[in-house]
């Protein structure tokens, strides 16, 4: 993706909007948030979902996730950048993302945009951990959305291999044979052990839990919030950077 001119048609959209992302810190995540910085210099905030994470604080993952090379060429740039962050403590794990009664005011009092990123990547995920992972926080995240008072979209980053079992694919939800809630329910009282015995009788002739729950979240996503502002995009494998904001 090539910088885009700080008057592009982009640029304008997110002039002096606040953004909420979930999966901030991870690979696609912290791409997006260096993209929105760099390209929209006149974005107001951007609240990023982070969780205390092996003896570090939200404060110090967020400042190491800033002091990463990628945000260098920004900070030539906008050398106060960073006020534009917000992190906003929390886990996809908990309820209601675990956020607290002020920051979550605060999301829906200001949010008008909403990335959600986060989920598990790893292909062979113990299904169970998947689906709490990949496919119950969107349940979660719909009843966030409903509540905010500015929402203009919520863009859900799901995979281009969501519905890899199929010989064509299209641009649309596919329904999938087991509803998700029921899954989700079991997955709050069901033992691992019994989980991963029935893994490939409920995945059938998926190749790995990452694909199946990513599809599933995607059916949840447009049965649920369907009277939401929802684009869902499917990205491919995600390789090295071409120029931007260096090569590599």
């Amino acid at each position: 993706m090539t910088h885009m001119n700080k008057t592009s048609a982009i640029a304008e959209f997110f002039s002096e909007k606040s953004v909420f992302i979930t999966g901030a810190t991870g690979f696609i995540g912290k791409q997006l948030v260096e993209k929105l910085i760099s390209s929209c210099p006149n974005i107001k905030n951007i609240y990023i979902l982070v969780r205390p994470k092996r003896g570090h604080t939200v404060v110090e993952r967020v400042k190491q996730l800033l002091s990463c090379p990628l945000f260098d060429p920004v900070r030539k740039t906008d050398p106060v950048f960073e006020n534009k962050i917000k992190p906003i403590q929390g886990d996809i794990l908990d309820p209601n993302f675990g956020i607290n009664f002020d920051d979550e005011h605060l999301l829906i009092e200001n949010c008008h945009i909403v990335f959600h990123s986060a989920a598990t990547i790893k292909f062979n995920e113990a299904l169970r951990l998947a689906i709490q992972m990949n496919v119950t926080p969107i349940r979660k995240l719909i009843l966030l959305c409903h509540k905010m008072k500015k929402l203009q979209a919520l863009i859900h980053v799901s995979t281009a291999y969501a519905n890899c079992n199929r010989t064509n694919i299209g641009e649309m939800i596919y329904t999938p044979i087991i509803e998700p809630h029921k899954l989700i329910d079991a997955s709050e009282w069901m033992d691992d052990s019994v989980f991963d015995v029935l893994t490939d009788k409920i995945i059938k002739d998926r190749p790995n839990t990452y694909t199946y729950t990513k599809s599933l979240a995607e059916y949840l996503l447009s049965e649920e919030g369907n009277n939401l502002p929802i684009a869902i995009i499917r990205p491919s494998i995600v390789g090295a950077s071409w120029k931007e904001p260096f090569p590599g």
